[in-house]
């Protein structure tokens, strides 16, 4: 199994500024030999700092396209809404175009939101009925218990390695979600996981270094022995490794 690519910096910060550059980098090489790019974004209040700088970046984003690897079935102004952090901090103060943004419509039912996103998603990447999507850069997070996307330990969604999304039940937060899944997750050309916190610590040890269970470790999907997944920690993170 290949040694895990991990970045760690001092602060939170410094770690999403590392992030940062790494995307931006990444973003620049596709578009030399493609017209766009199609990432993927998470929410949660890691990615703040790394949103705020991404805004400020020298980047032409009428050619990237922005999707989300979950979202909270809530409405767009919802505070919980993964799309309302991004409207705010990234989407907004980039100018970025209206068309390029592909939300996860969080206001339907769970059901109807995951049926929107799948259209969404075979429609933009021209896909015929048994493709993923391939992202060519997809940013994640973990949680504390472990947990990607809007993948939590024990669902048995961790192994669906052929459907593109679905809607979630997460009992312990009481919480209905629409998640992409992990076949498309493992597809993604390059993934860059942002961590922070030390409440954190124990899972990322965990993930990188614990049993091979995905069920057990959602967070190990398309990360063990991936060479195309790059780890942004800031030292708490970090400090069980």
């Amino acid at each position: 199994m290949n040694a895990p690519d991990l970045r760690v910096a001092e602060t939170p910060e410094r770690s999403a500024h590392a992030c940062g550059v790494f995307m931006l980098q990444e973003i620049e090489e596709v578009l030399k030999l493609r017209p766009r790019a199609a990432i993927a974004i998470s929410g949660g209040n890691t990615p703040k700092p790394l949103f705020a700088f991404l805004a400020q970046a020298d980047v032409d984003w009428s050619r990237i396209h922005v999707f989300w690897v979950d979202e909270r079935c809530v409405p767009p102004a919802d505070n919980q809404s993964n799309f309302k952090l991004a409207n705010e901090t990234l989407l907004q103060p980039a100018a970025v175009p209206h068309r390029n943004i592909h939300r996860i419509c969080g206001e339907l039912t769970p059901e109807e939101a995951a049926i929107q996103y799948i259209g969404e998603l075979r429609q933009f990447f021209e896909l015929d009925a048994h493709a993923l999507p391939v992202f060519d850069l997809l940013h994640r997070g973990m949680g504390p218990d472990a947990h990607t996307a809007s993948l939590f330990p024990g669902d048995p969604l961790i192994s669906n390695r052929t459907g593109i999304a679905a809607a979630v039940w997460v009992d312990k937060l009481r919480s209905h979600r629409v998640t992409l899944l992990p076949g498309v997750l493992i597809a993604a050309a390059r993934t860059v996981l942002q961590v922070a916190g030390e409440d954190k610590a124990e899972a990322l040890r965990n993930v990188l270094h614990g049993a091979d269970d995905p069920l057990q470790f959602p967070c190990q999907i398309a990360t063990r022995g991936s060479e195309k997944s790059t780890w942004f920690l800031d030292k708490s993170a970090a400090s069980k490794l």
